[in-house]
């Protein structure tokens, strides 16, 4: 089973992805992850991926077409794989599905996560963390005992950059352009699922296995 998650910033992909991967007994490639360990390892391509951002530049599509595939054809994602933060993009995925038909492999199932654009800045915006402690909260979801206060260290609890409310709706709108045509390519290639991710996450994790299941 290999399946890619969809869904705006705060959909929930990484959660979702985690408890996915472990109920259909497949690995989680998260794209963000995989990029910090190469370039934390010193890689070939972690160089080369650190190189560019040096540059101030995005990562390209081959090099992180190359990451993926190279965790893709791992023992370890044999089994099926969950696709986390990409592809991005309709190149990379047509780019995805090149590599992968040469492996005599395909995407099974694409997951469109959908939350609506106020719940996605309530929960992006209402997120803080202790720089101290390295405790995180939220202001509705999972609140500290003291408003603002971390509950262990004491400290003022902050807002990350990309967590402010102006931010959140640049990087919906960063979405809309650049991520969203996916779910259209998906579409016409018959393996997108949309799953309500407004619901409580258990709830999500049941629905989209139940959308993902083999029929």
């Amino acid at each position: 089973m290999n399946l890619v998650l969809l869904g705006p910033p705060g959909a929930g992909k990484g959660t979702q992805a985690v408890q996915i991967a472990q109920s259909f007994e497949i690995v989680h490639l998260s794209s963000g992850d995989i990029l910090r360990a190469e370039r934390k390892n010193k890689t070939d391509l972690g160089n080369k991926a650190q190189g560019i951002m040096d540059r101030g530049v995005l990562v390209s599509d081959n090099v992180i077409l190359a990451m993926m595939m190279d965790h893709i054809d791992r023992p370890d994602a044999a089994a099926g794989f969950v696709l986390d933060g990409f592809p991005r993009t309709v190149v990379q995925a047509e780019r995805l599905d090149e590599s992968l038909a040469e492996k005599g492999k395909k995407i099974n199932a694409v997951v469109n996560i959908q939350v609506s654009e106020d719940d996605v800045v309530k929960r992006l915006t209402g997120r803080l963390y202790c720089a101290k402690s390295g405790r995180t909260y939220h202001v509705d979801f999972s609140p500290p005992k003291s408003p603002g206060i971390c509950d262990e260290s004491g400290e003022p609890l902050l807002r990350r950059k990309d967590d402010e409310p102006d931010v959140v709706r640049q990087r919906l709108l960063t979405y809309r352009q650049a991520t969203e045509p996916l779910v259209g390519y998906y579409r016409e290639r018959g393996v997108l699922c949309v799953v309500d991710g407004s619901g409580a996450p258990d709830s999500v994790t049941e629905a989209i296995r139940k959308a993902c299941r083999p029929q």
